[in-house]
């Protein structure tokens, strides 16, 4: 198991070089006259020299991203060129709210979809209608609509949360949890309905093997063989499900958090690229890699702890 973890550990570090890599070189090679964006038209050829100068972009493109490169591994990703604000600062302080949502949606799903999924997958009937109906209109509607929805009927209309969740992580968890009801519910729609019918179809693909009748002809129970053999066989397709699920909210994410003004990631990402603020991009890009890369390897790791032939391959 040692040897799997580490395997994956490697696998990781160079996913994580790879894109680090082509995402600054291609940012770089493609943003133009970065000094003449950031003091606009009026300045002039000296200004330019000098700004290039002093962000170091008149260095080579290689020598500059391995100074990023032995930079980041001390923790230091740089500064915003606009508001000189420590890129790690900024990400600390955006992090948490979107995270909490995040992982707040994840495991809300997870515990959705698996009670709706099994019970569609063993009462079949109009329960397996149903939940193959709700994720058909799940998969069609996208989460910004829903959130959209939501914010109009049950902000606007009704008043029953806020339209924007604009408090912070330290305001007290009764407003915390208020503010992130809407966010939240956004999220976890798509997430439950898509979720549950590959569960139910991983479910129902282990009642039909022949380990299944083998056992129930030895007069084992049902609720025995869903429980201790069922479930742990098809866990591993639900895990990975999941871990889909989640980095696709990561970019969903973005829409969701401009819609309830949440002082999250989105906003930093969407106001630094419309800037051409590259090292706070970096920033952004690195932390959400770090985040894939994290939640895929803990899916493996439980993939190979379930099923022992996953670390054999």
């Amino acid at each position: 198991m040692i040897r799997f973890i580490a395997k994956r550990l490697g696998s990781g570090v160079v996913v994580l070089f790879v894109v680090s890599a082509l995402t600054f070189f291609l940012l770089y090679m493609s943003s133009g006259s970065i000094a003449r964006n950031i003091l606009g038209d009026q300045a002039t050829a000296e200004q330019v020299a000098l700004k290039e100068q002093e962000l170091g972009l008149d260095q080579p493109l290689v020598v500059r991203y391995f100074a990023w490169v032995g930079d980041a591994l001390t923790g230091n990703l740089g500064a915003s060129w606009f508001t000189s604000e420590p890129v790690a600062n900024s990400l600390a302080s955006r992090i948490p709210v979107t995270m909490t949502m995040v992982f707040t949606a994840m495991i809300l799903i997870a515990i959705c979809a698996a009670l709706i999924g099994v019970a569609a997958a063993v009462k079949r009937g109009w329960v397996d209608r149903a939940v193959q109906v709700g994720a058909i209109i799940g998969d069609s509607v996208p989460g910004f609509v829903i959130g959209v929805i939501l914010v109009t009927v049950l902000a606007i209309q009704l008043g029953l949360f806020p339209a924007t969740s604009t408090i912070s992580p330290d305001s007290g968890a009764d407003a915390w949890v208020y503010s992130m009801s809407l966010p939240v519910i956004a999220l976890l729609i798509n997430g439950v309905t898509g979720g549950a019918q590959q569960i139910r179809s991983a479910v129902i693909k282990q009642l039909e093997r022949d380990y299944v009748r083998t056992l129930r002809s030895r007069g084992i129970g049902e609720r025995e063989i869903l429980f201790k053999h069922v479930l742990r066989s098809s866990a591993p397709a639900g895990l990975t499900v999941l871990s889909l699920q989640l980095i696709g909210m990561l970019g969903g994410v973005v829409i969701i958090e401009q819609i309830f003004a949440l002082p999250g990631m989105g906003p930093l990402a969407v106001t630094a690229t419309t800037q051409t603020d590259l090292p706070v991009v970096m920033g952004v890009v690195m932390y959400t890699v770090v985040v894939v890369i994290v939640v895929n390897l803990l899916v493996d790791i439980l993939n190979g702890w379930l099923n022992p032939k996953v670390r054999v391959s």
